[in-house]
């Protein structure tokens, strides 16, 4: 808004809005292991408390709340919450009783089945202890429209140190004069204005939409794209299994960790790259989940990959800045060699076709979602189970978020695992989001339990299909127990069969922090 210090949502952050429903949650969240012995002093709940509600001046997303422009003519506003209260957004809770990774992910579900509150600032902290070996576990809750995979780690450097003791906080700025929230009038007037524009803005981007739709078609001609397993997945041709239905408003989480290490011996054995192997492993647990299941398809699954995007000079402002691919995901061949070499090329074309589409393309767009007719839409769509009606858009959402490779601390406690989870979607009822941390790769698991209630076999699954990939290239099983890696696990208190071991036929329902 001109001249107001305030900020208008962007389409790709208002269409986050428009999309949720009461069934459909559009918040992610990060669930994190720490251990408290490092503290200086001693933890306390009051050390965390503190030592985040000094961090929130930070970064302008703790403390700005929603404004809504009168008959949703336009997008919404952030403004500077007047009445903002740490007490509300950071809480204190525990988990009963032997406190292991089932008790936390029942946790977790439950925290992610709740909406946000849009009157406060759209983000919860949630401070768990009665975690087993005294570990206490922090769940960041944060709704889309605010952050997306890169920016969310981004937060990390703005609540966690490099140390255990990084020394006294630096004070905080001196408070400026209260924010004058725009009235009724200056924002209709400024959303009135804003869509004198938009014929002429929606023109560019159909031209552009033409041209780049040309050069997806001009990849897909040539020689080495010819193939269908070298071609990205389009939307509405994945096969319907399970999972592709319509959600209720319950969450289930399930956790895994695998050693990073194990993944690039793979990498290097095939000339793929990371996201290969993780998009191959994925791959693998699905076909054993889907054949466990009786309902493993002749066609390939279709996963939707969220890309980063580098914005343009006259690219909207927002936080996210994110695209998607589609990929395919052959569960249907029997080798997992096999497997992993179409990926390998399915991605490539993937990778290409959405060059050529243009990365921006959704963040482009997302510019002129009318607020009224997308959350009408959203809400028939749900109320109207249309997810059971036709064939899925894609069957899953997997994503990759790089993490980093030295420890955190956060109030003095040393952050030992992290498990990302993203959103699920009608008729994608299945999210997998992976963070590396020090070594290791771990894998967030959520889905809505009425249309997959056992995401813990699931998650079982991926190391079983990381050892089925290192024998098919002729690797020794996981080094899990004996690499570096190994011991940053068990440091996690996830060495245990359920979440990363290479001996977990029978473990689906292990899951303790030892």
């Amino acid at each position: 808004m001109k001249g107001s210090g305030v900020e208008q949502l962007s389409g790709l952050d208002a269409s986050f809005l428009y999309l949720e429903t009461p069934t459909l949650h559009m918040h992610v969240e990060m669930v994190t292991i720490f251990d408290p012995s490092t503290v200086p002093g001693g933890y306390s709940f009051a050390k965390m408390q503190a030592q985040i509600a000094s961090r929130t001046h930070q970064a302008p997303v703790f403390r700005r709340l929603l404004v809504e422009v009168p008959f949703r003519l336009g997008h919404p506003i952030w403004v500077d919450d007047p009445h903002f209260d740490i007490d509300y957004h950071v809480r204190r809770t525990a988990v009963p009783a032997p406190g292991g990774l089932r008790e936390l992910a029942d946790l977790a579900g439950d925290v992610a089945s709740r909406q946000l509150d849009r009157s406060k600032p759209l983000w919860e902290i949630w401070i768990v202890e009665g975690l087993e070996d005294d570990r206490i576990a922090v769940i960041v809750k944060m709704h889309h429209s605010t952050v997306d995979g890169m920016s969310g780690a981004a937060l990390l450097s703005v609540l966690f140190d490099l140390e255990a003791d990084p020394g006294p906080e630096p004070e905080p700025p001196a408070a400026t004069k209260q924010q004058r929230i725009p009235s009724s009038a200056e924002l209709v007037s400024e959303a009135m204005a804003a869509r004198l524009f938009r014929p002429f803005e929606m023109t560019r981007d159909v031209l552009r939409t033409g041209q780049r739709l040309l050069n997806v078609r001009r990849v897909r001609k040539e020689p080495e794209h010819r193939a269908p397993q070298a071609k990205a997945a389009l939307p509405l041709t994945a096969p319907r299994t399970s999972f592709n239905g319509t959600l209720t408003r319950r969450r289930q989480v399930a956790f895994s960790a695998i050693g990073l290490a194990d993944v690039k011996r793979l990498k290097n054995a095939t000339g793929t790259t990371v996201n290969d192997v993780v998009l191959a492993i994925c791959t693998g647990a699905l076909r054993r989940f889907l054949i466990d299941g009786d309902e493993l398809p002749d066609k390939p699954l279709v996963a939707v990959v969220p890309v980063s995007v580098e914005p343009g000079a006259d690219a909207p402002r927002g936080s996210n800045k994110v695209s998607s691919m589609f990929v395919q995901l052959p569960a249907q061949l029997d080798e997992p060699l096999d497997r992993l070499m179409a990926i390998r090329e399915g991605t490539k074309g993937a990778k290409e076709e959405h060059h050529a589409l243009g990365a921006d393309m959704l963040v482009n767009w997302a510019e002129h979602a009318t607020p009224n007719t997308f959350a009408a839409a959203a809400r028939l769509y749900s109320r109207m189970r249309l997810a059971d009606r036709h064939r899925p858009i894609a069957n899953l959402i997997i994503s990759n978020v790089p993490g980093p490779d030295f420890p955190l601390y956060l109030a003095g406690a040393e952050m030992v695992a992290g498990f990302p989870l993203g959103p699920v979607m009608d008729g994608i009822g299945v999210n997998i989001t992976i963070m590396s941390y020090r070594g290791v790769l771990y894998w967030g698991i959520i889905s809505c339990p009425e249309t997959m209630p056992g995401v813990w076999q699931l998650a079982a699954d991926i190391p079983l299909a990381l050892d089925e990939l290192l024998a098919a290239v002729g690797e020794a099983p996981a080094e899990f127990r004996s690499a570096q890696s190994a011991a940053a696990v068990r440091a996690s208190g996830v060495n245990s069969p359920a979440v990363g071991t290479s001996d977990c036929a029978d473990s689906a329902d292990s899951g303790h922090l030892r």
